[in-house]
């Protein structure tokens, strides 16, 4: 865990900052947890094929396999997906991705709303 990031409860607009810009800290929301993701900056970080999921509530793009053009300010604006939705494929490959990011990765803090 990068030594700047305590455990602590993320907005999605504080978490939008964090998407390994300038070498800086990456950290991704799945299913209502963050994580930081600085150890896979070679997935994550800028220009990478995963950077997609930096710095924002992934859980969606997880759960379907789907990349999307980045964070848009109506993503930030809008409530946190609460998935309903998802078909129960789709929850079974995001479980998939909890399991894996809690294994390897640092979970510094609770997504809530603004």
């Amino acid at each position: 865990m990068d030594p700047q990031i305590s455990y602590k409860s993320w907005t999605k607009r504080e978490l939008s900052k964090y998407t390994g810009a300038d070498n800086g800290p990456i950290l991704i929301a799945v299913k209502g947890k963050v994580y930081d993701v600085s150890l896979g900056r070679g997935f994550y970080g800028t220009g990478c094929a995963y950077n997609v999921f930096a710095g924002r509530d992934a859980s969606r793009l997880l759960a379907t396999q789907s990349f999307d053009d980045g964070m848009t300010e109506a993503e930030l604006d809008a409530p946190i997906d609460n998935l309903q939705d998802l078909t129960d494929e789709d929850l079974e490959s995001l479980d998939a991705y909890v399991g894996l990011f809690t294994v390897k990765y640092q979970c510094v803090g609770d997504l809530i709303e603004d």
